[in-house]
């Protein structure tokens, strides 16, 4: 009897494999406190698939500066909590400005909704003396360094 290789078989044995990465990514992915550990592959990978901002993070002698990229946003949708010493937490909700049910798309990636991130900071921060500005969609915020517990709004200039 003559044997045959099975045809599609490095086809299903790419595919386990694959499926193996990804179980694996995901089991890193939920071990981990996303909002705690940034720089990770979660910083990298998630925010655009979720259509999630992205933000930078300065830290000088006496303060730690946040900007954030939120193109399309309205000042009056932005919330910011200092959620503790070392995570800002920044909100906003962008609206979709009318319902568009013309055809002819090729490609629809915008974004519309809630998002939300929770920054870590660098040192212990304070809401005391805390800004936040907000122009042409960047959002800027400076804290001073400090030690503190408590969860705070803080309100946009």
């Amino acid at each position: 009897m003559v044997w045959r290789r099975y045809p599609f078989e490095p086809m299903w044995r790419e595919m386990e494999e694959m499926r193996a990465e990804l179980d694996n990514l995901f089991r890193q992915v939920s071990a981990q406190d996303r909002f705690l550990l940034p720089g990770g592959i979660n910083d990298r990978v998630l925010p655009t698939i979720r259509g999630e901002f992205r933000v930078d993070v300065r830290d000088h002698d006496d303060e730690v500066i946040v900007v954030a990229d939120l193109p399309g946003v309205e000042k009056e949708a932005v919330s910011l909590n200092l959620v503790n010493p070392r995570a800002l937490e920044i909100s906003c909700e962008k609206n979709k400005e009318t319902e568009d049910k013309a055809e002819g798309y090729y490609v629809r990636e915008r974004v519309y909704g809630t998002m939300r991130r929770i920054v870590a900071l660098p040192s212990d921060v304070t809401d005391s003396n805390a800004k936040a500005s907000f122009k042409n969609g960047v959002l800027e915020v400076t804290l001073k360094k400090t030690r503190g517990t408590a969860r705070t709004t803080i309100e946009i200039e």
